[in-house]
């Protein structure tokens, strides 16, 4: 798991990434909703009307808006641009637990735990219809992405499916016009209703607390205080339980699909986060925190970053590293991907395999002389160290946690350390006289003896860097090209 950001703040309930921008919402237990850039770290708005916690939390897809929902009984629709509170609908007579807008119509989609999902129409600021059939708090509810359908998960040990093909269909056709006659409990007068459970799935013990549609096949995850995330399958007719994922050892508060993978993210009270691989239904990797538990996820839409709420705060995240091992030679890229080493000719733009590689237990690997190559292994052999880095012909650099020793192979002795924490790359100039060693915020450059020549502190992440001829060292951060003298 790679963190690209944390919060410190009061407990989070509620996230949101905006689908464009590098934004997400977190709504706080203290009423607070904050407004984040996670690629700058920084907070760039808060909004504080609500009076008490806010669990709900959604961005409108185009249009420059957010709703909240929260235990005061009020949904809130904002507009971020103009940095206020639009108006309030008002009607649920308990907290509210979750607010979505729907990806296309003019509406809203409330859980609370006076038992009831509300649908509501931002434009005309009404509630248009009322679901009412769970007997305990409704946790969660969603819209489909693309069908007429909503999921809804509580405490009532249920997760229901609803049809709201009806209420489209009277609400957008041309023409529709509001009638009075039948109130807002989404039955008209000959019976005929608006939103109609379509299935129920039973299978938790205890009560669910979320429920999710997959973004594209016909599945719902879940997950419940009886500490299982379970997967289910509908079609027109029926819904039924495909499996069930074991290994939270408390109640799991949230359970999301993966938008692109087949992978099912959960998180728990547990003070963990867990993904499960969906076809072996087996857990991949966990992720734990020492004092917090995990209340809420979000997935991004169309990048490969995740978001976990929990008792201190929030954090983005990715599964896995997505720039490849690469390396540049003249003019040629060599880099891995899928199990094959390729190369690309800068001229010619000629993009080809040079050979399949086969899988090593080894973490990392340095060459050290012409024909001799050192071997990170599993068992970190070399006393503490964590990571190899090339050092030119028989040395390497050492990482730990502390810091970077220059080591030779041939005496098996250090010749010099710098404390610097944590160093993800190591870059030499051409004629190895000078190293920059990348940290997460931090680069120091040394001479060829590993004596620190200056130091700089970013307060954004350092993503890489190259040295030119005249020995100055040019680097990126995630919004910046930056330039270094040696001299510091």
């Amino acid at each position: 798991m790679l963190t690209k950001f944390e919060t410190k703040s009061a407990r989070v309930k509620g996230l949101s990434f905006h689908p464009k921008r590098p934004w997400v919402l977190a709504s706080l237990h203290n009423g607070v909703i904050q407004l984040w850039d996670y690629r700058m770290c920084t907070l760039i708005d808060k909004f504080d009307e609500h009076d008490g916690p806010v669990r709900g939390i959604d961005f409108h897809k185009q249009q420059p808006l957010f709703v909240s929902g929260g235990d005061d009984y009020k949904i809130k629709v904002w507009n971020y641009k103009l940095r206020r509170c639009l108006f309030t609908l008002l009607g649920h007579l308990d907290y509210i637990r979750t607010t979505f807008f729907h990806h296309e119509y003019p509406w809203i989609l409330s859980a609370s735990d006076d038992q009831t999902i509300r649908i509501w129409n931002w434009q005309s600021r009404t509630c248009v219809c009322v679901l009412t059939g769970h007997n305990h708090y409704v946790m969660c509810a969603q819209f489909h992405p693309s069908e007429d359908l909503v999921v809804s998960a509580s405490l009532d040990q249920t997760v229901r499916v609803w049809d709201i093909s009806g209420l489209r269909k009277k609400n957008l056709s041309p023409g529709a016009v509001e009638t009075d006659v039948r109130g807002i409990t989404g039955v008209d007068l000959f019976g005929a209703s608006d939103a109609v459970v379509k299935h129920v799935l039973e299978g938790h013990d205890r009560g669910v607390n979320w429920a999710a549609f997959h973004p594209t096949m016909p599945l719902i995850v879940s997950g419940a205080d009886d500490r299982q995330v379970k997967i289910w399958r509908m079609n027109e007719s029926k819904a039924w339980e495909l499996d069930t994922c074991r290994g939270h050892y408390n109640n799991v508060s949230c359970a999301v699909f993966h938008p692109r993978q087949e992978l099912i993210l959960s998180n728990s009270e547990d003070k963990s986060i867990r993904v499960w691989d969906m076809s072996k239904r087996t857990g991949v990797q966990t992720f734990r925190r020492d004092h917090d538990r995990f209340w809420v996820l979000g997935a991004h839409p169309n990048l490969n970053l995740f978001a976990a709420g929990h008792d201190s705060g929030m954090i983005v995240f990715k599964l896995e590293r997505e720039r490849p091992a690469y390396a540049v030679h003249g003019n040629m890229l060599y880099y891995v991907k899928d199990r094959f080493l390729r190369q690309l000719d800068f001229n010619s733009s000629k993009d080809t395999a040079v050979m399949q590689l086969r899988r090593s237990s080894g973490l990392t690997a340095v060459w050290v002389a012409r024909n001799r190559f050192a071997v990170l292994d599993r068992m970190h052999s070399v006393p503490s160290c964590e990571e190899i880095f090339y050092a030119g012909t028989g040395s390497l650099l050492l990482r730990d946690a502390d810091g970077v020793t220059l080591f030779d192979v041939q005496q098996k002795r250090s010749l010099a350390t710098v404390k610097i924490a944590k160093v993800k790359y190591v870059v030499w100039s051409s004629d190895t006289s000078h190293v920059a060693l990348l940290a997460k915020h931090a680069i120091m450059i040394c001479n060829r003896k590993l004596e620190s020549l200056c130091n700089i502190h970013e307060n954004i992440r350092v993503k890489s860097g190259a040295w030119d001829e005249s020995g100055v060292f040019i680097y990126t951060t995630s919004n910046h090209i930056k330039y270094a003298l040696t001299s510091g």
